[in-house]
Order: C-alpha cells, then sequence, then structure tokens
C-alpha cells in the first residue's frame, strides 16, 4: 500500500469529504496530513489574526473552533506548517515553496513514507509537486474555488490550473466540476455519509431548546451561501418556532437575524450533531442561488436524510435524487407551509442513503490510488 501525504483544510471541527476519505485509506496507510496552508492572504479581521495566532504556536482551526475535541486517526500525523497563503507571485511561490519543504520533509523522512502519494485538496499545494519523492499526485477538488467566499479568485485559479496539469487523477464532488476539468483522468466522487452515526438513535443535547415550540434546525458553516432574507423573512414571521444553527458564523456576525427566537450555537463536535439533528422538527437548507452551490454535493444533505427527520431545502442539483423524500421551497411563503406539514410528518424511511457509506467511497479511491 502507497503512503499518503494530505494537504487540506485543517483536521478536525466538522470533518470534511476528504478527512472521511482519508480517514478510511489510513486503515492500511501511514499519512501525513498538513493542515491548511490557505486559499488567500490573512486580513486585518479578529478572525484572521486569532488564527494566524493559534498558527504560530502550532494549532489548527480546530484547536481554537473546536476547543481541542476533534479525534484523529492513530495512523494521521498531523503538522501545521508556517507559510505564505496564496501566493502571487512566482517569488513569493518559490519562498512558500521552500518553506514548506523545509518542513515537511524531515517529518516525511521521519515516518519513512512508502512511495507517497500526494493528495491536494487545495490548489495552493501544487507546487509541491515533484518535490517530495511522490509516486502520484491525485487532485480532490470538493469546491468550486472560482466561486468561494473569501478566497483570492485568480490566484486560486492560477494554482488549480498548473495543479491540474501535474495531477494524474482528479476527482470530484459532483458532475458539474466534473466538467471543468480533463476527462481522461477526472472521476466524479460524490460524498458520502457516516450512515451509522447518523442513524443509531442518540440522546437529545442538553443545549437544545427545549421550550414546547418546533425546531427549525441547520448545521454547518454561516457564510454567504445561506439565503439570508430568505431565512429573515420566515423567521419574523415564525415567533413560535426555534431556528437553531450550529457551525462558525464566516459571514459576519450580523448576517442572521437578531430575534429572540434565534439560537446560534457555535461548533459542535461532528460526532455530536446526531443528538441535535434528530431531535428537531425539521433540518433545513436554505441555500442561495449562486454558482458555489450549483457545483456544491452538501454533506449536510445525506446526514439530514440518514437522521430521518423531515428536510425542507432550497433547489439545487445535487438534490435531484433525493427530491421525493425532501419538501423543496423556493420562497418564504412555501418554506412556512413546509414548516407546518413537518410538524405532523412521520419520521424519514430508513435506509435512504444506505449505498452512499463513506466506506464505499474509500473502497473506490482504494482502489483508484493503487493504479497510480
Amino acid at each position: 500500500m502507497k503512503d499518503l501525504i494530505v494537504f487540506g483544510e485543517d483536521y478536525g471541527a466538522l470533518p470534511s469529504s476528504t478527512q472521511h476519505i482519508i480517514n478510511y485509506l489510513a486503515d492500511n496507510r501511514k499519512v501525513l496530513w498538513v493542515n491548511s496552508i490557505g486559499l488567500r492572504q490573512p486580513k486585518l479581521s479578529l478572525r484572521d489574526v486569532k488564527r494566524a495566532a493559534y498558527k504560530l504556536v502550532g494549532k489548527s482551526k480546530a484547536s481554537y473552533e473546536m476547543m481541542g475535541t476533534a479525534w484523529v486517526h492513530p495512523n494521521i500525523t498531523l503538522a501545521n506548517v508556517l507559510t505564505i497563503p496564496a501566493p502571487k507571485s512566482s517569488f513569493a511561490r518559490k519562498v512558500a515553496k521552500s518553506a514548506l519543504l523545509h518542513q515537511i520533509k524531515p517529518l516525511a523522512e521521519k515516518l519513512h513514507l512508502q512511495d507517497p502519494i500526494l493528495w491536494m485538496s487545495l490548489p495552493t499545494a501544487g507546487d509541491l509537486c515533484g518535490s517530495l519523492n511522490e509516486s502520484g499526485v491525485v487532485y480532490y477538488c470538493g469546491d468550486d474555488f472560482e466561486a468561494l467566499a473569501g478566497v483570492d479568485h485568480e490566484v486560486v485559479k492560477k494554482h488549480e490550473q498548473d495543479l491540474v496539469e501535474k495531477a494524474q487523477l482528479i476527482l470530484t464532488a459532483s458532475p458539474q466540476l466534473t466538467n471543468k476539468f480533463p476527462g481522461c483522468k477526472t472521476h466524479c466522487l460524490p460524498h458520502g455519509v457516516d450512515v451509522e452515526l447518523f442513524s443509531t438513535p442518540a440522546p437529545r443535547a442538553h443545549d437544545l431548546p427545549d421550550n414546547g415550540r418546533p425546531t427549525a434546525g441547520f448545521y454547518g458553516s454561516i457564510s454567504n451561501w445561506l439565503d439570508y432574507e430568505l431565512l429573515d423573512s420566515v423567521i419574523k414571521q415564525s415567533p413560535d418556532w426555534n431556528f437553531v444553527f450550529i457551525g462558525p458564523c464566516e459571514a459576519g456576525s450580523h448576517a442572521l437575524p437578531n430575534d429572540k427566537n434565534v439560537y446560534c450555537m457555535g461548533p459542535r463536535p461532528h460526532h455530536k450533531l446526531p443528538s441535535y439533528s434528530q431531535h428537531w422538527t425539521v433540518s433545513i437548507l436554505p441555500f442561495a442561488n449562486n454558482p458555489q452551490i450549483e457545483a456544491c454535493s452538501p454533506l449536510k444533505l445525506l446526514e439530514y436524510l440518514a437522521a430521518k427527520r423531515p428536510v425542507i431545502t432550497t433547489p439545487f442539483p445535487a438534490l435531484e435524487p433525493y427530491k421525493s423524500h425532501v419538501d423543496c421551497v423556493s420562497n418564504a411563503n412555501e418554506m412556512l407551509i413546509a414548516m407546518e406539514r413537518a410538524k405532523s410528518h412521520s419520521p424519514l424511511p430508513s435506509g435512504l442513503v444506505d449505498e452512499q457509506s463513506w466506506r464505499s467511497r474509500g473502497q473506490f479511491v482504494d482502489w483508484m490510488l493503487e493504479l497510480l
């Protein structure tokens, strides 16, 4: 088995598709996971300053958002590195590359990695290809980085173009992303789900509002992919409902309405999410209509379905296979009607997403890697 050097987001917090897949692959491989090297230059904001400070003392995003609660696979070694995020000029790219290699090479040598494959979930890591004695390069594209909020789009686009040329295998999270890349080496790998975690009955979270009102719940990043105009209208017309939002707020502190029935709870450990999603009245996916959502394959959709609570969502392409099992709405009035239906809705049937497990996704990737 070939080992892995992974360039992804900070390991921990709410696990990404990369983390789910790599955790499976790590059962039989050694993995050096390099925490996020960034997709944009930092700004003079409290959030960026705090993250930079934690990075300087060797801590990751998971450390300051999740208080160190993330589980790490025993075969995965984490590396926090100092670098220039999303370098623009050729000089800056050379400096960043040199600094990264100086930090990563000793770690890789200490682990005695066997024919390591570079797994790139961040395009900005592409400059390292060919410098780590790798046996192959995989680019895993889980997002449309040209549409992703908070990204230096032109810089990342250039890095991505270079990485696509160097990669032997490209995996994408949706058909829309697959169409961006050369067909001869690109495969669609839709997101999976931890069926056992989300379908096994979990105790009710102690901090989930329990005031006798129905509850609409969402977890994930509170970012620009949410339709805040829709949410504001629905919340203002639903004083008899609780609205629970779990996850980091990345769209500013005033993105969500400040009504008394709105609970912004911050991040929660991934394994604790069923204690919320199994016990609120309805799960919601109030996405905005933008290029990022058009290309997305949201992890939480499958997790919501596995939890078996009713689901209300706005339309997006990846929803198509599950439309008959969710309530799809396009405006505030339709959402209000769907919420009323959800109060008397029976639990969703079991087994809706059993064939979409992360294990099955990992088995496919495992096979593909051995062909490199």
